[in-house]
């Protein structure tokens, strides 16, 4: 009977702490952070284009390509591809995304394509590319641009977030907002 007593007690308890305190500090955690709980909303002429913390499609070779989705930038169904670096079908679906690289930049050489640019990510959904994977495209976007080259090496430049303290992960480009900037340029 004391055994009983004890479980329920236990079960009170953590149910007040994990279905109560719990969501409520997490709740109040987001609505100090930059989108309030509800994701940074990036806004062009007062339209939402698209969340930074989500990745969208580009593939107009005047936008840098962000990292490949294995769930077609679908957000309510994120997940990773699952299939092996052994298997066909993926080995096909990495080829097929290294010729199209290769195909609008002619001097890139298959060594210097960065992973990031070829293989999704976990969720399917990363909105992040390497910084190397932004310079790869630096000309092509200059090219279709029409643009200088050098406006838009500042552009990735600026748009490159060093990791967290300088410490924790590594350097990032978010796509959507340097696209974004992209646009804006005049």
């Amino acid at each position: 009977m004391k055994t009983l007593v004890q479980a329920i007690r236990l079960t009170l308890v953590l149910t007040v702490l994990l279905c109560i305190i719990y969501p409520v500090v997490i709740a109040f955690a987001g609505k100090l952070s930059k989108g309030k709980g509800d994701g940074e909303k990036i806004i062009v002429n007062g339209k939402v284009v698209g969340y930074a913390a989500i990745g969208q499609k580009f593939d107009k070779p005047q936008y840098f390509w962000g990292r490949p989705s294995a769930v077609g930038y679908n957000a309510a169904g994120s997940a990773g591809s699952n299939k092996g670096p052994s298997n066909p079908d993926y080995l096909k679906d990495v080829n097929n995304r290294i010729d199209t690289l290769l195909k609008y930049h002619p001097g890139l050489k298959r060594s210097g394509i960065p992973a990031d640019l070829v293989t999704a990510s976990g969720s399917g959904l990363d909105p992040d590319i390497s910084p190397e994977a932004a310079r790869i495209q630096i000309k092509r976007v200059a090219q279709y641009r029409k643009i200088n080259e050098q406006q838009v090496t500042q552009l990735v430049s600026t748009h490159t977030q060093a990791p967290l303290l300088g410490l924790f992960g590594p350097a990032t480009v978010n796509v959507l907002k340097l696209n974004v900037a992209l646009d804006q340029l005049k």
